[in-house]
């Protein structure tokens, strides 16, 4: 399979849709918002924007099922799938605000081999595949190489709707804003990811998400230099709802700090 030739068609998929996103920012009003659940919103674009997509994707991989966020198609692959948000950030883009992406990834079993996030109002797309370099934009991108959390701006996500974790995940927040440069929380997963990816933030985590979340952003923290595992060190990140990310240099002592208080 030519991933590379793959990628780069995904990365035309992501602009294209991108833009329809874009032009319907303007049109949003309180009375097309859906809500699917407790802080858990999804607009016509959302929806439009993911069918718009799997059609797109249908003929670029043979027999390649889907995983995708608002359900446009829920045949699995027996090897391939394709891991689809088409708006991670909505509560975001319904606000008005940045930053809100699409994030396109593609599942060998249970290895991402592909993955593309595109941050719509930036104009910033990043992507990589399987034994390449992570690019963004065409240029190639690193993680950060700052060897130390003291040094290191972090950033992490709030849960929507599972507050089971709140009190240990309060408790790294405190730890993080006074041992560090900062905690940020953009609203979206997969741009955080990205931003890792190429060195804005020196380290990510979050638990309570979904594998649309972080399946495309996590492939380009790896193939940028960076490491990525779940709360307990290991790679259960894509299906297990937690997630670590963060530069080479810094990824052991900024694991242990989560572990800490993550894991009980």
């Amino acid at each position: 399979m030519d991933l590379e030739n793959i990628c780069y068609k995904v990365t035309e998929i992501a602009r294209e849709v991108g833009g329809f996103i874009r032009q319907e920012k303007d049109k949003i009003s309180t009375e097309i918002i859906e809500s699917k659940g407790l802080h858990d919103f999804v607009t016509y674009v959302d929806k439009e924007a993911e069918l718009r997509i799997v059609n797109k994707l249908m003929n670029l991989v043979p027999n390649a099922g889907f995983i995708v966020e608002e359900n446009t198609s829920t045949e699995a692959g027996n090897v391939y799938n394709w891991v689809v948000d088409p708006l991670d950030g909505t509560t975001n883009f319904i606000h008005g605000i940045s930053p809100f992406a699409i994030s396109i990834a593609l599942l060998e079993n249970d290895d991402v081999v592909l993955g593309v996030v595109y941050e719509i109002s930036l104009h910033e797309c990043f992507y990589a595949w399987k034994g390449s370099k992570a690019f963004l934009n065409g240029n190639e991108i690193r993680v950060s190489e700052t060897a130390h959390v003291e040094d290191s701006l972090i950033s992490t996500g709030f849960p929507y709707y599972d507050f089971k974790r709140m009190p240990e995940f309060l408790q790294s927040l405190d730890y993080f804003m006074r041992n560090s440069h900062g905690v940020r929380r953009l609203g979206s997963a997969a741009t955080d990811l990205a931003y890792v990816a190429c060195g804005r933030f020196s380290a990510f985590y979050e638990y309570s998400l979904s594998p649309w979340d972080v399946a495309a952003g996590a492939l380009l923290v790896e193939q940028a230099g960076g490491k990525v595992s779940d709360f307990k060190g290991k790679r259960n990140y894509i299906f297990g709802k937690e997630i670590i990310a963060s530069g080479a240099k810094v990824y052991t002592e900024f694991f242990e700090d989560v572990n800490k208080f993550m894991v009980k």
